[in-house]
């Protein structure tokens, strides 16, 4: 098993930046990929962003490339996700997931609750 927590979510207003992290417990974080999800009301959950166990591979959605940045420390069990630029239609609850699939999962295998991110215009 392994338990993700969220935190960093929050009021912004629409061009400034947040940081989310997700510290991750119980089976070994490094074994991982990490990746952040979005779910804003009334619409499905989406894909945000990735990142393979190394750090080295990354993927983004169109909608957040150049904006959000996705990393991880390995040695403190997180996972980050830097938005800058943020827009009102960046607003939703944010989650993490781990996933035990190389490259870009299509499977995650572990959830958090996520955290709520509201962007002001």
């Amino acid at each position: 098993q392994v338990q993700l927590v969220e935190s960093g979510g929050g009021l912004v207003q629409a061009g400034n930046s947040l940081r989310l992290s997700c510290a991750a417990s119980g089976r070994t974080f490094s074994n991982y990929g990490m990746g952040w999800f979005r779910q804003a009301p009334g619409k499905e959950r989406e894909f945000v962003a990735c990142i393979n166990w190394r750090g080295i591979s990354t993927y983004y959605a169109d909608s957040v490339k150049g904006r959000f940045t996705i990393s991880r420390d390995n040695a403190k069990n997180t996972v980050y996700l830097q938005m800058n630029s943020l827009k009102p239609e960046d607003t939703a609850v944010y989650y993490c997931a781990a996933s035990l699939e190389a490259g870009k999962p299509s499977i995650y295998d572990y959830w958090g609750q996520g955290t709520q991110v509201t962007v002001s215009s």
